[in-house]
C-alpha cells in the first residue's frame, strides 16, 4: 500500500485553493486534486490557513442502516437503503451546525465518507475502487422526529449545515478497517471499526452508480455505528477516523 496523501481545500489571504497537507505545511496544487494537478511551488503554514470542506460535491448521497451495531436486531437491508442529502448541507471543519428553530431532536451520526475521483456509471464492485479518490470524515446530522414523520427526509437530513465533512481527504487507506470514534463535549458516544459495515465501500459505489452517474467530488456517507443521541446548542461534536483526522463542529441555535 502506498503512503496515504492528505488533500485539503483551504482559504488563505481571501483566496481558496486545494493542497496537500504535509505535516504542518500545505503545499498548494494547481487545480482540483481529482485532475492530478502539479504543485504550484507555493506553501502555507497550516496554522495560518482555514480548512474548508475538502470538496464541493454535485451530489451528496448516504447509506442508512449500514452498521451491524446500528441495526439493533433489524434484518440486514437488501438492497442498501440509499438517501440523498443536499449539497448545501455541506460545511467544513469548525463550521457551526445550525439548528433550525423548530428542530427539537437533532442527532449526530459519525461516518466514513467516500469521495469520488472519476466519473462512474454502472461500475462493478471489482472496478469501483478505480472511481474512489479517497475518504474523509463526516457527520450525518439528522432530525429524528422529521425522519420518522415526513414523507421524504428532505428536512431530516438535508438542512443547511447538516453535512459536515473534513478535515482532509485521505487516500490509500484500508477503508474496511478503520477505527471511528464520535465524541460530544469530550465524552465518547460512538466507538467502532469500519469492518462492521454491512455494505462495503466498493459495493456502495457500484450499487449507486447503477442508477446515478457519480462525478469527481461527489460524496457518499457510508452509515453510522451504534447508537446516537440528541444534541443541544453549545455542544461540540468530534468525529475522528484513523488515518484521516478529527472533524470538529459546534452546535448553534440562533436566537429568535
Amino acid at each position: 500500500m502506498e503512503v496515504a496523501l492528505r488533500y485539503v481545500r483551504y482559504s488563505h489571504n481571501d483566496a481558496i485553493a486545494y493542497g496537500v497537507l504535509n505535516g504542518e505545511v500545505i503545499e498548494e496544487l494547481a487545480g482540483l486534486p481529482f485532475d492530478a494537478p502539479e504543485p504550484t511551488g507555493r506553501t502555507v503554514a497550516a496554522a495560518e490557513a482555514r480548512l474548508l470542506a475538502p470538496c464541493e460535491p454535485s451530489k451528496v448521497l448516504a447509506v442508512g442502516l449500514n452498521y451491524r451495531s446500528h441495526l439493533a436486531g433489524r434484518p440486514l437491508p437488501d438492497p442498501p437503503g440509499i438517501f440523498i442529502k443536499l449539497p448545501t448541507s455541506i460545511v467544513g471543519p469548525d463550521d457551526p451546525i445550525v439548528l433550525p428553530a423548530d428542530a427539537d431532536n437533532v442527532h449526530f451520526e459519525g461516518e466514513l465518507v467516500i469521495v469520488i475521483g472519476r466519473r462512474a456509471r454502472a461500475v462493478s464492485a471489482a472496478a469501483a475502487g478505480e472511481a474512489i479518490f479517497g475518504v474523509t470524515v463526516g457527520n450525518d446530522i439528522s432530525e429524528r422526529d422529521w425522519q420518522r414523520d415526513d414523507l421524504q427526509w428532505f428536512r431530516a437530513k438535508g438542512c443547511d449545515t447538516f453535512g459536515p465533512i473534513g478535515p482532509v481527504i485521505a487516500t490509500d487507506l484500508d477503508y474496511g478497517n478503520l477505527h471511528l470514534q464520535t465524541r460530544v463535549n469530550g465524552d465518547v458516544r460512538q466507538d467502532q471499526n469500519t469492518n462492521d459495515l454491512v455494505c462495503g465501500v466498493n459495493e456502495i459505489v457500484s450499487y449507486i452508480s447503477s442508477y446515478a452517474t457519480l462525478l469527481p467530488g461527489d460524496v457518499i456517507f457510508t452509515g453510522t455505528p451504534g447508537n446516537t443521541h440528541a444534541l443541544q446548542s453549545g455542544d461540540v461534536v468530534e468525529v475522528e477516523i484513523e488515518g484521516i483526522g478529527v472533524l470538529r463542529n459546534s452546535v448553534l441555535r440562533p436566537s429568535a
